[in-house]
């Protein structure tokens, strides 16, 4: 029997948030899952999204392996490396949350809308999130990855694999909102801190 797919990653509902901030090790674990994802959309269409975001969980576990007592939140991994001239993990996770919002919302809009199709879902995502930071390359690439999007019940059916999907469903529900819980505050961190500056 196939489990669902989120039975097989680190949910985002798992991410311990305290005062001192999101756990940063939690996190990249649960990031690489979603990032796992894209290999059900069955497109090599998305490998450049893929790409992008293992690229930028790659820089985010480098500092975090070089400096772990002064990154063990993703709060405290973005202040510590302030005073430095190269900030790689400061700019590889603001990329990192940009794709996870984009992944996110495109879930979320097919989440609320049963009847839409996942290329409808991931361009309006796209519209509302990556396409301003993108210039006319990048922009042409993600709009081939929108059109090679699988359709819904081929998704979703590998997405929940046997699992009910009354079971599957609240338990993506789940991800999402806690998806979009550290997204939203780490964007408000970020343009608080003025972190993002020049990326």
């Amino acid at each position: 029997m196939s489990t669902a797919y989120l039975d097989t990653v680190k949910s985002f509902a798992d991410v311990p948030i305290t005062d001192a901030g999101v756990d940063t090790a939690t996190f990249l674990e649960a990031s690489q899952g979603l990032s796992k994802m894209f290999d059900l959309l069955g497109s090599t269409a998305f490998a450049v999204v893929q790409s992008d975001i293992n690229g930028n969980i790659a820089k985010v576990r480098a500092r975090y392996d070089a400096e772990p007592s002064k990154s063990a939140t993703l709060e405290e991994l973005v202040k510590n490396e302030q005073g430095e001239k190269k900030r790689t993990a400061t700019e590889g996770l603001l990329w990192l949350l940009r794709g996870l919002s984009f992944t996110r919302l495109a879930l979320q809009n097919s989440y609320d809308v049963k009847s839409e199709e996942l290329n409808a879902s991931f361009s309006k995502s796209y519209d509302s999130t990556l396409k301003k930071h993108h210039n006319f390359v990048v922009k042409g690439i993600f709009a081939v990855a929108m059109k090679a999007c699988p359709y819904r019940a081929t998704f979703y059916s590998k997405l929940y694999g046997e699992t009910p999907a009354e079971v599957a469903e609240p338990q993506l529900g789940a991800w999402l909102a806690a998806l979009k819980n550290i997204t939203t505050r780490m964007d408000a961190f970020y343009e608080k801190g003025g972190y993002g500056k020049g990326f």
